[in-house]
C-alpha cells in the first residue's frame, strides 16, 4: 500500500456556537463539541482509509477553554499514525477573536477509528508518512500512547512495550 501524507486526511470544519447548543454558562457543551470532532475525525479517517470508517475509542480531550456563545469555532482533525487497521487522529479546536481575527487553541483530543469492510470486519489502512515537525513528534508518540493502552488493557506485557520503555532509560 502507498503510504500517505497526514495532509491528504486534514478535515477542517468552522462553525458558530448557537444558543441552544450552550450550558447555562452560555459556553458550547462539551458533549456537542465531542460530536464535532467525532465528525471532523471521521471523515479525516475515510479520507486516509477511503473505506467505511468507525470510532474505536476517545483517548483523550482537554477541555483547556471554555468556549462562548456566538464564537467562531474550528475543528482541524487529520491522522496521527495508522497500525494495521486503525488510525489514530489528532483533533485540534481553536476559537476565533470575531473582533480581531486572533485564533487561540482551545482544546484537543486524540480519537481511533477502524477502517472496515461492508460486514463491519477491520480491513487494512495505508501506512502515514508524517512531513512536518508537529506530524513528525505526533507520529513517534502515537506508538507510546498505543502501548500505554495495550498495557493497561492487559493485552501487552509490560517488558515488551519497547517505546515506554524507552522513556525511563
Amino acid at each position: 500500500m502507498q503510504p500517505k501524507y497526514p495532509s491528504d486526511s486534514a478535515c477542517i470544519m468552522t462553525d458558530l456556537v448557537l444558543p441552544g447548543e450552550t450550558n447555562p454558562l452560555n459556553n458550547l457543551f462539551g458533549g456537542e463539541l465531542l460530536a464535532r470532532m467525532d465528525r471532523a475525525a471521521s471523515i479525516a479517517a475515510r479520507r486516509h482509509s477511503r473505506r467505511i470508517t468507525v470510532t474505536a475509542s476517545v483517548n483523550h480531550v482537554a477541555f483547556n477553554r471554555a468556549i462562548p456563545l456566538g464564537s467562531v469555532v474550528t475543528v482541524e482533525a487529520k491522522v496521527s499514525r495508522t497500525f494495521k487497521s486503525s488510525m489514530e487522529i489528532f483533533i485540534d479546536v481553536w476559537t476565533e477573536d470575531r473582533e480581531s481575527g486572533t485564533r487561540a487553541k482551545a482544546n484537543e483530543a486524540i480519537y481511533t477509528f477502524v477502517a472496515v469492510d461492508e460486514t463491519g470486519r477491520p480491513v487494512e489502512v495505508p501506512p502515514i508518512e508524517p512531513q512536518t515537525d508537529l506530524e513528525k513528534q505526533r507520529f513517534d508518540a502515537a506508538l507510546r500512547r498505543k502501548q500505554l493502552s495495550l498495557v493497561l488493557a492487559g493485552k501487552m506485557n509490560p517488558h515488551e512495550a519497547t517505546e515506554l520503555k524507552a522513556l525511563f532509560q
